[in-house]
């Protein structure tokens, strides 16, 4: 019963989505944690799935050694773009849960990138699978090393896991920050290549097709991979069908090339997009044929897609390296 837990410390939760927390800074404190857990689990009839470094992954793997603990690759969990790995762990939930898991225990350990603009996508992505996994009976236990984590990431994951694990206690997350509050608080970065003249730009597109075809002329000499230049310009045209459909006029548009990455930015001056979730998944949830994946296709094409809306409008500002 909850009354004979000692003060402040959390009950494990019911079959619904758990985020949970978990700083270590050596193997001993990961596997202190990590092992209750894992064990709890296969008792209570949950998967269990080890998703982290190749380092983080021995440690726990080791201290577990039970063979019925699935290992999932980083790579196949936490794919470049942060939209794939909610869908990752969606799909997860669905495969595991239909032969006969009654919930799936994730041991995660975020990717969170080399440069504060990668960083910056995943601190976001923390806070939206509070919200995009929400229907999915997932327990994420998210390991982070404090040795190896630069402080501002440390920092929004004390605001975007409500609940923080010290051993084999799980206590309320004082500095937890509602999600929707905190993506809308966190800054859109700015990008150098705004300060040069655009390569392309359109006060009032009277002409979407035409306007494709011009933004295709201007992408088609950027030298890039014939794929990723392919994606930004699905990604652009589905951003402008967006603005067309669900802004005001007039739709402006900038386009910017170097010879290392692609910027774009559409405008109208519609009433905005207030919803700070957009894009990390279909508008409509798994029924596609209801349309509504114009922004969460852009976040999956892209490297990164920033949405900022004022009393003048929104603009969407498209960005992908050319690798």
């Amino acid at each position: 019963m909850d009354t004979a837990l000692p003060h402040g410390v959390v009950p494990a939760p019911g079959p619904r989505y758990v985020h949970d927390a978990l700083f270590f800074s050596s193997p001993d404190e990961l596997a202190a944690a990590t092992v209750p857990f894992v064990q709890q689990g296969l008792a209570a009839g949950d998967a269990v799935v080890v998703t982290a470094s190749p380092a983080t992954a021995d440690v726990v793997r080791t201290a577990v050694d039970d063979d019925r603990v699935r290992v999932l690759a980083w790579v196949e969990a936490y794919a470049r773009r942060t939209p794939a790995a909610v869908t990752a762990f969606r799909r997860l939930a669905d495969e595991l849960t239909a032969t006969g898991a009654r919930r799936v225990r994730v041991l995660g350990e975020t990717d969170f990138g080399r440069t504060e603009r990668e960083q910056l996508e995943w601190q976001r992505y923390e806070a939206v699978v509070n919200h995009a996994l929400a229907d999915r009976p997932l327990w994420g236990l998210c390991l982070f090393d404090t040795t190896r984590l630069p402080d501002q990431v440390l920092e929004s994951v004390a605001r975007t896991h409500p609940t923080v694990v010290t051993g084999s206690a799980r206590t309320p997350n004082p500095r937890f920050v509602d999600p929707a509050e905190y993506l809308r608080g966190l800054p859109v970065p700015v990008e150098p290549l705004q300060a040069a003249a655009p390569r392309l730009a359109v006060d009032e597109v009277a002409d979407p097709i035409a306007l494709r075809h011009a933004v295709a002329s201007a992408l088609a000499d950027t030298g890039g991979p014939r794929d990723v230049v392919e994606d930004f310009l699905l990604a652009v045209d589905e951003t402008t069908s967006n603005a067309v459909r669900h802004g005001r006029p007039p739709l402006g548009l900038r386009l910017w090339t170097s010879a290392e990455r692609l910027v774009c930015t559409v405008t109208d001056h519609g009433p905005g997009m207030d919803d700070p979730f957009a894009g990390y998944g279909p508008a409509h949830g798994d029924d596609l044929s209801r349309g509504g994946m114009g922004v969460w296709l852009a976040r999956q094409l892209c490297d990164h897609v920033d949405i900022s809306s004022g009393p003048d409008g929104v603009t969407v500002r498209l960005t992908t390296a050319l690798r």
